[in-house]
């Protein structure tokens, strides 16, 4: 079973348009409030480094819609790693409404977000992922299932 970060999250009416159902740029937002929540629980001195000049860069960030959510529904959101390089790191995000003890896939997404480091006068070059978030990231790390190796025409593996 894999392991993912949850952040619960109640819908409110500010997060909804005038037809009732969640505006779309919330679930964008929610992303963020998780990766930020993670930081804050698993990460902690990366938050002193986001003080002392490491940014933390969302080069690109999705959303896939399966089904609508409303006022007061409770969602779960839980990120997963998806990839890490030695600069940058790619989340993905399942947004599950839970109703009645069950829970059901409403959305889907991801985001790539760049470490980078920036002078006095603005520019930033790439630096490396924190270890500490390289290291709390790891524990959740999509697992790809291995395959056993073909057997070729000579009869070895």
């Amino acid at each position: 079973m894999e392991q993912y970060y949850e952040y619960r999250h109640v819908v409110g009416f500010e997060e909804t348009n005038l037809v009732g159902n969640v505006y779309y740029v919330n679930y964008v937002r929610w992303q963020g409030r998780c990766r930020e929540m993670f930081l804050l629980e698993h990460a902690p001195t990366v938050l002193d480094e986001l003080r002392d000049g490491l940014k933390l860069f969302t080069v690109s960030a999705e959303c896939e819609y399966l089904s609508e959510a409303t006022a007061f529904d409770e969602l779960a959101i839980r990120m997963r790693l998806e990839e890490l390089t030695q600069t940058q790191v790619v989340c993905a995000f399942d947004y599950v409404r839970i109703r009645d003890g069950r829970e059901e896939l409403i959305a889907r997404g991801r985001q790539r977000i760049a470490c980078m480091r920036g002078g006095a006068s603005g520019d930033a070059a790439p630096v490396r992922v924190p270890e500490q978030l390289r290291r709390a990231l790891e524990g959740y790390a999509i697992r790809t299932p291995q395959r056993a190796p073909a057997v070729g025409a000579g009869g070895r593996a």
